[in-house]
């Protein structure tokens, strides 16, 4: 049982991150549309590098177990962030629903900060459970 438990923490890691990555990196390539998008949104542009650094370093580190539980906590206070900036328009049901699936990621994360890593991650192999 328990090789199945790890086995679906790692799955788990990657189905959350996997978003998070690929934003990352469609952020870098369009650094200056997604600045300007940010803008609109009453978002300073200056904060792009950090939203980067966290969506791909953090969804990364992540994805491979390394400082798991507490990113964890920081991704899911960002996604509830950016879902209520980016996402809550209530008017508007298919910006609604991705505020609503921006929350449901950020109770996967918290789960995954409850549950660890797992025994296939970084964490594991430093013996850290944090």
């Amino acid at each position: 049982m328990k090789t199945i438990n790890d086995s679906a923490l790692l799955l788990g890691r990657l189905l959350l991150t996997l978003l998070y990555i690929s934003a990352g990196w469609g952020k870098i390539a369009g650094y200056a549309a997604t600045q300007g998008y940010m803008e609109a949104m009453g978002v300073p542009g200056a904060m792009l590098p950090l939203v980067i650094l966290l969506e791909l370093g953090g969804g990364l580190a992540i994805l491979f177990g390394l400082f798991t539980r507490s990113l964890s906590v920081f991704m899911a206070g960002f996604t509830l962030i950016a879902a209520y900036l980016f996402h809550y328009q209530p008017a508007e049901q298919m910006q609604m629903m991705m505020f609503w699936k921006d929350v449901s990621i950020a109770g996967g994360f918290l789960a995954l900060m409850a549950a660890g890593p797992g025994a296939f991650s970084i964490d594991s192999k430093l013996g850290r459970n944090w």
